[in-house]
């Protein structure tokens, strides 16, 4: 290949050209070139490649042996190869292939799983695979086109899209406030009469610290607890079942603090907020398969 003269394919262009027209005039209009440019573009690629490819009269044009053979030859080849291109570019605009999605397991099972019918029918030659992973890791070098992650965003060069802020809940069922009480302060978690549960920063590998906002008001604890997951559906059932109090993610669970099953028992310190992102590799001739799918997550959290 480092052998080939790109100059070759220019003057090939020229001579696809010539033989449609059939003239170097009108060779010229269709490639909005002078005759005599025509000409001289055919004069170098026959100099380049050693062998006269057309007879020419003052009224005619027409191949000659091994010009109709390398015609016959290089046609199908620039048929493929505008064909390729053509494809390639309609990916900008044309929703189809593979899109490999690192998503976070809560929201893939909460918010995103329950609506992708919906979405690949709308999109049926677009093949959608979600990798559901503890945290965003290496999402270039493992071959990810986007990913869906809560958390605030580390400073790389992929593009970070912020799609909602989600209302953090300090909460617990009705069945653990039956045997520990209703706390009526942040710090009694403190104090060590409750039952907490931790949830681990994937960044970190430790517990997230418990936050507590309140307009401007910020109260950082560190409740002891002898339960720490790294998964949020995992800290949802645990404390659903009764066993202690956790904080929890608004989204998705409004339905479970709507019906009673969780009690939010701090709604005086309502502020704390957690954001969901999108993150891909450039701002740059983003593909539409990644913008769908983006725009459709954000549909569904708005």
């Amino acid at each position: 290949m480092s052998d080939f003269d790109p100059r070759t394919l220019d003057g090939i262009r020229v001579m696809a050209a010539l033989v449609d027209a059939k003239s170097f005039a009108r060779a010229g209009e269709a490639l909005d070139m002078s005759q005599s440019g025509v000409s001289r573009a055919i004069a170098r690629l026959e100099e380049r490649l050693g062998v006269r490819l057309f007879d020419r009269t003052t009224r005619s044009v027409r191949l000659t042996d091994d010009g109709r053979h390398l015609y016959e030859r290089v046609m199908p080849l620039l048929s493929a190869l505008s064909e390729a291109t053509t494809s390639t570019s309609s990916g900008a605009t044309t929703v189809r292939g593979r899109l490999r999605v690192n998503v976070d397991p809560f929201f893939s099972r909460m918010i995103l799983g329950p609506r992708l019918g919906a979405f690949l029918q709308s999109h049926p030659a677009l093949a959608l695979e979600l990798i559901t992973r503890d945290g965003l890791g290496d999402m270039v070098g493992d071959g990810f086109d986007v990913a869906i992650r809560f958390g605030h965003p580390k400073d790389s060069t992929l593009v970070a899209r912020k799609l909602l802020d989600s209302r953090i809940i300090t909460a617990a069922a009705p069945s653990y406030i039956k045997r520990h009480g209703n706390p009526k302060h942040p710090r009694e978690l403190d104090q060590g009469a409750h039952v907490c549960i931790h949830f681990r920063d994937p960044l970190t590998g430790r517990p997230f610290p418990w936050e507590f906002h309140q307009k401007r008001k910020k109260l950082m604890l560190d409740p002891s607890g002898a339960l720490t997951v790294n998964d949020a559906g995992t800290m949802l059932s645990v404390c659903t079942a009764g066993y202690g109090i956790g904080q929890l993610l608004e989204l998705g669970t409004e339905q479970l603090f709507a019906q009673g099953k969780l009690v939010d028992l701090f709604p005086d310190w309502p502020d704390e907020r957690f954001p969901l992102y999108a993150y891909y590799p450039s701002r740059h001739h983003v593909p539409a398969k990644t913008r769908v799918l983006v725009d459709f997550v954000a549909s569904l959290v708005r």
